[in-house]
């Protein structure tokens, strides 16, 4: 990947075009279909620093994805961590009345949810291997599953679709997961884990969608991918992943830029799901 040998257009894109252009020929081009996932409400950082990572920042991202009328999915933590990037630290908390508001808030406009963990509390120090799921197997990665739905459901959210915290998993914990949710998310970090994969793919009996780059980043780099996209007419399912703490950072320019081209192409994630209950078992999902 960092070599340009492999990546989204070569291994994913053009392939499915090449699928879309043999069986609907001069019919195959169209409009992307862009499913946009924001990675993370709470901040897995918002205990730590709530002055730039809590409510007031986030509910300034979607503003502006409401005015411009992106539909877009929320990895939702429920748990916040103390120091999260620390394995030897254990407090966590619930998340605070402001929170439960905003989601609240979130569910009234439409916006879908999937599940971010628990408290995305990594197990492992190294920066190259933060997990919170690496090296739980059998009852207790059900038993932490088992509550991190509990608590999902407690807040009044579904939870068809699993976004691992720093997209790490391992492999021998796909099975698992995609027995519990319809599609599992992944990233950059996945390919390490589970090799690079066609998004999205029916993978055993779930979908997996994992983002990559230049689709997985920041708004000012994402914005030119999806024009290239429009440019191209790739009527295909397109994960793009933005990361609200990062456009914070960026001033927001970037994101009210995107998310008016965002808005003429991106997907509610109800229309994915469907889909996706749709499609057949081991095949790509190319597009209808």
């Amino acid at each position: 990947m960092k070599g340009g040998l492999v990546g989204y257009e070569r291994n994913c894109l053009r392939p499915f075009l090449r699928a879309r252009n043999a069986v609907l020929g001069d019919e195959a081009g169209g409009s992307p279909r862009l499913l946009v996932r924001v990675d993370e409400f709470p901040h897995f950082r918002a205990w730590d620093e709530p002055e730039r990572f809590g409510t007031d920042g986030f509910r300034r991202f979607h503003e502006i994805m409401r005015t411009a009328g992106v539909p877009y999915l929320i990895a939702t933590l429920p748990r916040v961590a103390r120091n999260p990037l620390d394995p030897s630290e254990t407090s966590e908390r619930q998340l605070d009345s402001s929170e439960r508001a905003m989601i609240d808030e979130l569910r009234r406009d439409g916006v879908a949810f999937g599940l971010h963990g628990w408290s995305h509390r990594t197990r492992r120090i190294e920066p190259r291997r933060r997990s919170e799921l690496a090296g739980i197997e059998g009852a207790a990665l059900e038993q932490l599953l088992d509550r991190a739905d509990g608590a999902m459901t407690e807040l009044g959210i579904g939870t068809p679709v699993f976004v691992p915290p720093f997209n790490r998993f391992d492999a021998s914990q796909y099975p698992a997961l995609a027995r519990r949710y319809e599609v599992v998310c992944g990233g950059p970090e996945t390919v390490s884990l589970l090799g690079f994969r066609r998004t999205p793919i029916a993978l055993s009996s779930s979908v997996f969608l994992p983002a990559y780059a230049p689709l997985y980043g920041r708004a000012s780099d994402v914005l030119p991918a999806v024009q290239h996209l429009i440019a191209l007419r790739a009527a295909v399912w397109v994960p793009i992943v933005l990361h609200w703490g990062w456009e914070m950072e960026s001033g927001w320019s970037a994101l009210e830029r995107l998310a008016a081209e965002l808005a003429r192409y991106a997907t509610g994630w109800d229309s994915f799901l469907a889909a996706v209950r749709g499609s057949a078992a081991g095949a790509d999902m190319v597009g209808p």
